[in-house]
């Protein structure tokens, strides 16, 4: 089972918020997810996120893949940086 860290929407019309989460690649962007790692506010300025940097890095570990925007969230956090380490 391939498994992706990804952005879960949530949320009010025209108000996101995301949670970053780990799911099956073959599930829906708002569908079933493995596990909760944390959240993702852009509407606020600048944008806040709160990961939970020890399960993440411990999903890297298993393989898990981040899409194209959390991965940018994760070298922000500077969380990238400590999982190819």
């Amino acid at each position: 089972m391939a498994t992706k860290i990804r952005l879960a929407r949530a949320g009010a019309k025209k108000r996101p918020f995301y949670q970053v989460v780990v799911a099956d690649e073959r599930s829906r962007r708002d569908g079933r997810f493995i596990e909760n790692m944390g959240t993702y506010d852009p509407t606020k300025n600048p944008a806040v996120f709160k990961l939970n940097e020890e399960k993440i890095l411990a999903w890297l570990s298993k393989g898990a893949q981040p899409t194209d925007t959390v991965r940018q969230l994760l070298k922000k956090a500077g969380i990238l940086d400590k999982a190819t380490a």
